[in-house]
């Protein structure tokens, strides 16, 4: 090979590849302190793609989790108000038994009567002041909530916690016999397997007549009972938001129609069931009825005491519901932090690298830019010898 000044191939082969592992080395270098095999998408266009996807159900999966906590708490919220409300019924109810028995003279009957007015006082105040961020629970405002409990924005990824039996307010509202009492209107069931269809309603307030119908609650013959049919229009989205159901019941406890009482203090001026003529009795609009507790007679006594039944019956219902569903949210939570674990360790694998191999690259690649350097030094003094020929 002949001697060359203006080209010094050596030098070059040398350079390129000390260049190669400078280049390497940086890699190596960056992934090491970063603790990451991906820090652009050039290190692996794919992989970084599917850890996005992965980070960002993480991230969502870390937040619904905290949803679903909060959803916990407003039940536990919820539900630690109604096991209040619970003790004053049963207060309320021992007091209906004791009024049930002709030993009590008037004056014994009027102290019922004012312990009662004030525990359904209570039961008033307690339905405006259990709040959650500011969201009352218990007047009937909030007859559902949904809580995201899922990284996507779909149906399944959404828990619904319903507060329609928990209307504390009108529980007190159908206790109270004072001047918070409510006006209802009384349809009589003659036969409540008659009933069918859809049914509708209209209330008028200040003139304004609003008409509210039900989905379709079943077929002749779904309800065997009067209490199951005052269930179903309870449970019915469109009457909840509007309405308020309770059963009459005679002397003998059996339920022989229904009260249905307007949120919004509006007259009930109507009342059909799918197949008018059936089912219901008492005309288009029924009879009006005012609610309230009334411990004067026997009797009367014994009819409060069947009334309060219904409202234990009904909070027990909306614990029931509540105690159900901080079951769901709890599961909820270690799924998602199952979910969010098992995620985390796939985009883990992806992302994160292995260092102990990488600590191999570097050191590796640090030898050979040591190497190369060296070469590279040696590379350009080769052509010196072309100096003794010169001189």
């Amino acid at each position: 090979m002949g001697m060359q000044v203006n080209t010094n191939i050596a030098a070059n082969n040398a350079y390129r590849n000390l260049s190669t592992t400078q280049n390497a080395l940086g890699k190596s270098m960056e992934k090491l302190s970063s603790g990451l095999r991906i820090n652009r998408a050039s290190d692996d266009a794919a992989g970084m793609a599917i850890s996005e996807g992965l980070k960002s159900q993480v991230n969502g999966y870390t937040v619904a989790a905290r949803n679903a906590q909060d959803g916990i708490s407003v039940v536990q919220t919820a539900e630690g108000a109604l096991t209040q409300v619970h003790s004053m019924l049963q207060r309320m109810r021992d007091l209906a038994v004791q009024g049930s028995s002709d030993s009590n003279n008037s004056d014994s009957r009027d102290a019922i009567k004012k312990e009662t007015d004030q525990l359904t006082d209570e039961l008033t105040r307690m339905s405006e002041a259990t709040k959650f961020n500011g969201k009352s629970l218990l007047n009937g405002t909030e007859s559902a909530l949904k809580f995201q409990v899922g990284a996507d924005g779909t149906a399944n990824d959404q828990i619904t916690v319903n507060l329609a039996n928990a209307n504390v307010k009108a529980i007190a509202n159908a206790l109270n016999g004072g001047d918070l009492s409510t006006t209802g209107t009384k349809f009589a069931i003659a036969d409540v397997t008659l009933v069918a269809g859809a049914a509708s309603f209209t209330t008028t307030k200040g003139g304004v007549a609003t008409t509210v119908t039900t989905a379709d609650l079943g077929v002749a013959g779904t309800f065997t009972s009067v209490e199951d049919y005052a269930t179903a229009l309870g449970k019915d989205a469109a009457f909840s938001a509007n309405f308020t159901v309770s059963v009459e019941k005679n002397a003998n406890g059996a339920g022989t129609g229904i009260v249905v009482t307007a949120k919004d203090g509006g007259t009930l001026t109507n009342g059909t069931n799918g197949t008018p003529g059936t089912g219901l009795a008492g005309g288009a609009s029924g009879a009006t009825v005012t609610g309230g507790l009334d411990f004067s007679t026997s009797t009367l006594a014994q009819a409060s005491l069947n009334k309060i039944d219904e409202q234990i019956k009904t909070v027990s219902e909306a614990r029931a519901d509540l105690g159900a569903v901080q079951n769901r949210l709890e599961s909820a939570v270690n799924n998602l932090n199952v979910g969010k674990e098992n995620l985390t360790a796939a985009a883990s694998r992806i992302t994160d690298v292995d260092m102990a191999s990488e600590m191999v690259s570097f050191t590796r690649s640090n030898i050979l830019s040591q190497a190369g350097t060296a070469m590279l030094a040696q590379a350009n003094q080769a052509n010196q010898g072309v100096l003794k020929l010169l001189g």
